[in-house]
């Protein structure tokens, strides 16, 4: 902001300086120009007029093929729908691709109705063909790492449904016994979305070089934006790695406003990516930036600081409640060896690890009350349970929830009944004298999980442990989890919602996010002598139970033993979460905030801009 004021008012001078010189002039002309890119707000250019809403994102996007994402946010939240969408209020299932439903009485059943001349954003018709591709050729596909897949495993077999053509507009899902998730798993946002046979099926009849159907590699981040075909409210208009992605409204949209108006209203986005929370902080302030916190809540010191300056600022600070999902630290419990027969964590660490003595001292060597009162000024939630508390089956500790207050004492008591024992310096050793000392990481862009990481590493000085605490790039440590599994220990988020089955992929033993004790993927190369433990095992029945289940009450006991068994097994150590905090310009209208979505901007395609908006 500074050095482009600086450099248009040296501009300026030397056209004063040379004012009779035409050639100059026009040099001078062509570079104010330039420099109007300076601020993203003037990020508008003669031929692109209309409504524009510029947001911010800690990363660039991984991908731009649904079927490869496992990272948030993505530019699937702006791109594609599902046949159904979760109201982000409510958490209710409602129609979207889909206009109606019906289930038979068996509940084994559930024919589809697909609304009436839907078309991708290349004008082409989105039929129920493109439905059929979507969950039998792309999500039921062994050869595709899709982490929608585990959403819409049933049974103890993990099939899929038989999805078939019925006619015109209706598609039928047979499934193998009930299944009580499913309207959920084909809700966006975090539902299985619909893709473009057209586009798509020829990249699942070859494969490439490295034996992977084409289709895994196609749709990368290098791919022209115009090549990317969608049928959401956006599509992608341009990309520059590292600075921004532009959207633009999809035309061929399905959805009115209740005048009957095609929507999105909102002409353009604008997503820059900026590492550091702290300066889109001062873009915010300085009105470079429409809204923050969409896709990850403020920081707690943000909310305080913005909370004072609504008025004079023109703004809003909106306070959604708890934000749902989970912010956990995990271990890597991964047993097995790689091709070669190297194991994928070092042995003498993998005891360490995988001693339920040793996770639970950690838990209670961890002071999250301090977390809460010095990184999220009282304003985080303090968590013991792995499912939303937005969530009907919720456990809280006053309904048996095992918790692990803060006890340093015990922590050392338990690690000396573990066999573990302390040198002359206080220096926790195991039994065979090993110092215990491991690598923590986290992603650097969130400064509140950097902070967290490097007070756990004090909290466990405390006990004698050596903590090598590593803050690194999101995409990287995403690696790490999915591919290489390169890592000791990690503090990331995951998100949640109202139904348990929707982090299948994350507490299954087969699924694709099942970091601390990741099997072999698709594509991937195999790993010997992988196993599951039998805690895993029972977290899979459980799972399994629970979606067969359709009798509310008793999936509520189901699910309230399986908060019971991560509480008494750790598999990850729950910390402390966010609350849901965002700032939005008064401009922006129409914005329905809670902390139940994993995106703030859930109806992103309803919102608007009134360049005329005043505090209120």
């Amino acid at each position: 902001m500074t050095t482009c004021v600086t450099i248009r008012q040296t501009v300026l001078q030397t056209f004063q300086l040379r004012s009779r010189s035409f050639l100059m002039a026009g040099f001078i002309c062509l570079l104010l120009l330039l420099l109007s890119g300076c601020r993203p707000a003037n990020f508008r250019s003669q031929a692109v007029q209309g409504s524009q809403l510029v947001l911010s994102a800690l990363t660039d996007p991984k991908t731009f093929n649904y079927a490869n994402n496992q990272s948030f946010p993505n530019i699937f939240l702006f791109t594609y729908e599902g046949l159904t969408r979760e109201n982000g209020v409510t958490g209710e299932i409602e129609p979207a691709l889909a206009e109606s439903w019906e289930i038979s009485p068996d509940q084994k059943r559930v024919v589809f109705t697909l609304r009436k001349g839907l078309k991708w954003s290349d004008g082409h018709p989105l039929t129920v063909d493109d439905v059929v591709f979507t969950y039998r050729d792309i999500v039921a596909n062994p050869e595709i790492p899709t982490d929608g897949k585990d959403s819409l495993r049933i049974g103890s077999e993990g099939l899929f449904p038989q999805v078939r053509k019925l006619g015109d507009r209706q598609v039928e899902f047979l499934l193998p016994e009930p299944f009580a998730p499913l309207l959920r798993a084909t809700a966006a946002p975090d539902g299985i979305l619909i893709m473009p046979k057209h586009a798509l099926e020829e990249t699942l009849r070859t494969k490439g070089p490295d034996g992977n159907l084409k289709f895994i590699s196609t749709w990368n981040t290098d791919t022209p934006p115009d090549q990317i075909i969608v049928n959401g409210p956006y599509l992608l208009d341009s990309y520059t790695a590292g600075q921004r992605l532009v959207f633009r409204r999809n035309p061929y949209y399905w959805r009115q406003d209740d005048q009957g108006n095609p929507l999105p209203k909102v002409d353009r986005i604008v997503w820059q990516f900026v590492e550091s929370t702290d300066t889109q902080l001062l873009r915010f302030r300085s009105g470079e930036l429409d809204i923050m916190g969409d896709s990850r809540p403020l920081r707690p010191e943000y909310y305080s600081l913005l909370k004072r300056e609504e008025k004079r600022g023109n703004f809003r600070v909106y306070h959604g409640g708890p934000w749902s999902g989970i912010l956990y630290l995990a271990f890597n419990l991964n047993k097995a060896q790689d091709a070669s027969g190297k194991p994928v964590v070092d042995p003498v660490k993998s005891r360490w690890f995988n001693n339920l003595a040793f996770r639970q001292a950690v838990a209670y060597a961890i002071n999250r009350d301090r977390i809460n009162i010095n990184l999220f000024r009282g304003l985080g939630v303090i968590q013991n349970s792995p499912i939303s508390v937005q969530s009907p089956y919720f456990l809280s500790p006053a309904e048996g929830l095992k918790v692990y207050a803060y006890n340093p004492e015990k922590a050392r008591e338990l690690l000396l009944g573990a066999g573990f024992r302390y040198n002359s310096q206080g220096q926790l050793l195991d039994a065979e004298g090993n110092r215990v000392r491991f690598t923590l990481l986290t992603n650097a862009s969130n400064l509140v999980r950097v902070a967290m990481g490097a007070q756990i590493r004090q909290d466990l000085d405390q006990i004698g442990i050596q903590v090598d605490f590593n803050a690194i790039n999101f995409n990287t440590l995403g690696d790490k989890l999915s591919t290489t599994r390169d890592w000791d220990a990690h503090i990331i988020g995951f998100t949640g919602g109202i139904d348990p089955h929707g982090s299948a992929n994350f507490w299954m033993s087969n699924g694709a996010s099942h970091y601390f004790n990741l099997k072999s993927q698709p594509g991937q190369q195999p790993l010997q002598n992988w196993e599951a433990a039998d805690y895993e095992k029972e977290i899979d029945r459980l799972f399994i139970a629970g979606a067969r289940e359709l009798d509310e009450s008793k999936r509520k006991v189901i699910y309230a033993e399986f908060q019971r068994l991560v509480q008494e097994q750790l598999p990850i150590l729950l910390l402390v979460n966010d609350s849901a905090l965002m700032a939005v310009r008064n401009k922006v209208e129409g914005l329905k905030y809670t902390g139940l979505p994993s995106w703030g901007l859930w109806n992103i395609q309803e919102l608007q801009i009134k360049d005329n908006a005043v505090a209120h």
